[in-house]
């Protein structure tokens, strides 16, 4: 299988998110992504992963959720991504209710791409401990897999405690959509063992990732199968790959590897700069395709 996506920080000065979903399906891709930041603390004191100033995108980002109904409202087969939540900014109740939603009311679309977040003054803000970031994770994904499943859903955690509640609608798709973990640390595969449904890294040139000790992603596969299989996990996992550039080979590349679906990164910009980019990356994806 060879998907393609995209992924957009949707802001509040770029192309707006129906109109962009609906150019997105019109060319075939398969799913749209969107990233968040509930706000970006004024302290800026967690320094940004990328290196350098913090783009001004992730101050100026629309929820998710909001701008994927949006999406929804104009599209009938485009998939619906977060990528991705941060799970440790969200009250996990109020995040079943959306999340099942938005997947009721568009047929079954949603892709929940998940992560704990590099922020820990951000987090803070919502009563989260950045040391207990991926625990706070674990028990809200487990939780709203309650909720999603059962009819009187109930959970005891450390983190998320309830006693038995009624919440609906529940997901179109069963049990609720593939849950697929932003992450590439030595822990990631145990943890999408348990609690996902799939692998979703982030794209690094390989020259890069060789200098920064980056994850090697056929080993991420690999690591991800062999955690999958000895947690008795039935069916296979996802392999989605995001923020991919329109260098050609690459997507190829990732496809050689395992990846069943690639994302490609578009930069928040206004409709004339954006629709030109989708047309390239089109190109690439019916090249492949065709081949």
């Amino acid at each position: 299988m060879t998907a393609f996506g995209l992924v957009i920080f949707p802001t509040d000065y770029a192309i707006a998110p129906a109109q962009l979903a609906q150019e997105a399906e019109a060319r075939g891709f398969e799913a749209l992504f969107f990233p968040e930041h509930t706000h970006i603390p004024a302290s800026r004191l967690s320094p940004w992963p990328g290196g350098g100033d913090l783009p001004k995108e992730y101050s100026h980002t629309h929820d998710p959720f909001v701008a994927l109904g949006m999406a929804a409202s104009v599209t009938k087969t485009l998939r619906l991504g977060t990528g991705i939540s941060l799970v440790t900014e969200r009250d996990p109740i109020l995040m079943a209710k959306q999340v099942a939603t938005l997947d009721h009311l568009s047929g079954g679309r949603v892709l929940l791409g998940v992560g704990a977040g590099w922020n820990a003054e951000e987090m803070a803000n919502h009563g989260v401990e950045f040391a207990s970031r991926w625990k706070v994770l674990r028990e809200r994904v487990l939780a709203m897999r309650r909720i999603w499943s059962d009819e009187e859903a109930e959970f005891h955690g450390e983190f998320v405690d309830f006693d038995p509640i009624w919440a609906y609608p529940k997901p179109a798709q069963p049990g609720g959509p593939k849950v697929l973990l932003g992450a590439s640390s030595r822990w990631t595969w145990p943890r999408i063992a348990e609690y996902g449904d799939g692998w979703f890294p982030i794209y690094q040139n390989p020259e890069r990732a060789a200098e920064s000790g980056g994850v090697d992603y056929a080993t991420g596969i690999q690591a991800t199968r062999d955690a999958w299989a000895q947690a008795g996990r039935t069916g296979e996992p996802d392999f989605t790959v995001f923020g991919v550039g329109p260098k050609q080979g690459v997507a190829e590349s990732l496809f050689e590897i395992g990846f069943n679906r690639v994302v490609f990164s578009l930069p928040p910009a206004p409709a004339d700069v954006v629709l030109p980019m989708l047309d390239r990356y089109a190109a690439i994806a019916s090249s492949i395709k065709g081949g």
